[in-house]
């Protein structure tokens, strides 16, 4: 089975650039068998990494943390969804 997860963050004012260097430096050990990083108009950031051989959405798996307060406008949001 196949997990996914989604992070996305909206970056405080002026600040969308700086996040998403942010999100792109971040390192996930192990690394997901894919990641993908999206920009959105109004400084936010997605990015989604893809888990094989997870069997539930419980797992436990490596996850962005949240940036520093400063650098987002408000808390992060995550979502799992499974391979149906």
């Amino acid at each position: 089975m196949t997990i996914a997860l989604m992070w996305e963050a909206k970056a405080a004012d002026g600040l969308g650039e700086e996040l998403l260097r942010w999100a792109r430096e971040r390192r996930l050990t192990p690394e997901p068998a894919r990641r993908e990083t999206f920009a959105a108009p109004g400084g936010r950031v997605l990015v989604i990494t893809w888990w094989e051989g997870a069997d539930d959405l419980d797992a436990e798996l490596p996850e962005l943390p949240s940036p520093d307060s400063a650098l987002i406008a408000r808390p992060v949001h995550r979502w799992r969804f499974r391979q149906v």
